[in-house]
This record gives structure tokens, sequence and C-alpha cells, in this order.
């Protein structure tokens, strides 16, 4: 969940994530419409394993563990599915939650490597903003799936901070949500990493072209 000016810090509540003295949390509620976050659930039912940052997994386990209603299918998936947390501090047992296993010490990024090699459904990552920004710059994003909300929230964590590595993606399916008035779900894959291409427009015997 992302706003227009690529903010995915705190979405859901004032409380939720409020480091860097974050006072902007909750700027999706206002946008959630019927049918708004339908996409969401359907990208889940995707997932074999879900991966996590420490602050994330924390945040989520308080939440979604209280949901009981076997038609949800964050829920369901949350509180029932694999779940791997990066954390250096978390034990086994400050982890418990359905089932979880912690990554921890070592290469992080190599264990994620050998995880998406396992066979099933996918190996996704939901919120989690520092742990996005090192399996990017280290190439293992093949997809990223957003929800673009129509507001500039105007400072907070950005999925694209300065410095991230370049890479090209495609979209791949888009839908403008509730008539237009709402969200846009888009799905982006890899197309190339490490560089996002460049050119030039220029002009010749008087006409625009692309050199």
């Amino acid at each position: 969940m992302i706003s227009l000016d690529g903010v995915m810090q705190g979405p859901g509540g004032f409380e939720e994530d409020r480091d860097n003295g974050f006072e902007r949390g909750g700027w999706l509620v206002p946008q959630s419409m019927e049918g708004q976050l339908t996409p969401i659930g359907e990208w889940f039912k995707k997932a074999g394993a879900i991966l996590l940052g420490r602050s994330t997994f924390e945040m989520m386990r308080t939440y979604w563990s209280q949901v009981t209603d076997p038609d949800n299918i964050v829920a369901t998936a949350l509180n029932n599915w694999p779940k791997y947390v990066v954390s250096n501090t978390l034990s086994d047992a400050d982890a418990a939650w359905g089932n979880t296993t912690v990554l921890r010490g070592g290469d992080v990024i190599e264990q994620v490597r050998k995880l998406k090699e396992q066979p099933g459904g996918e190996l996704q990552v939901h919120g989690s903003w520092q742990l996005v920004r090192s399996l990017h710059d280290a190439g293992l994003v093949d997809v990223y799936r957003l929800l673009q909300v129509p507001v500039v929230v105007g400072d907070g964590k950005r999925l694209f901070a300065d410095g991230a590595v370049p890479a090209t993606y495609r979209i791949t399916e888009s839908e403008v949500l509730n008539g237009g008035g709402g969200a846009l779900a888009l799905t982006l894959s890899s197309a190339a990493f490490g560089t996002t291409g460049v050119g030039e427009f220029v002009v010749e015997d008087g006409k625009e072209e692309i050199a």
C-alpha cells in the first residue's frame, strides 16, 4: 500500500508505525471504500509463505491474531501459513505466532535466496520497508504488487528512497478500483535489473525523434 508520493508507512492506523515521529498514520483508511481492498485478498491467495521484517511482524501479529473470521483470507494466511521473520533479537518463543521461523545471523539475503528456490506458492513480503529495500537491491524482487492510493502524505518511509539500485519493471496487470474514484491496483514484473536504460529526445529535420 503506497501513497501517490510513495509513502508506505502506517497506512492502517495512527499508532501502526510512529518511527521518526510519523504522525500521519491511517492515511489509507478514509480511502478504503467498498471493494477497495479486494485485490489484496487475491494477492494473498498466491502466497505459499510470508516473509516479514521484525517490526512489521510484531505489528501484524498483534492485529491479525485477533481476526478469527474464516472468510478473511488475509487473516487465514497470516495466522496459519508458514511465516519467516528476519530478526537478530527475537527468540523463537518471542516469535510464536502460528507457523513462524526466525531468520537470524549470517547472510539473510542468501537465506532468502534459498527460500525462493523451494517449491510451492510465492514467497511474499508485506510491509517491511527495510527488508524490501535490501531484497530489491539484491535483485530478489520478481514482482511488485502495489495498491496506490491517490493521496499525498508528505513524509514517511518510502518504497524507493534515494540510492535504490536501478531496475526496470513492466506493468502486467492494472485496475482502477471503485469506478475511478479510488486506488490503483498494479502488478509489476521485473524486466531488467541493474539498469533503467537511458535515452534522449532530439530534433532532426524539424521533427522530434527518440535517440
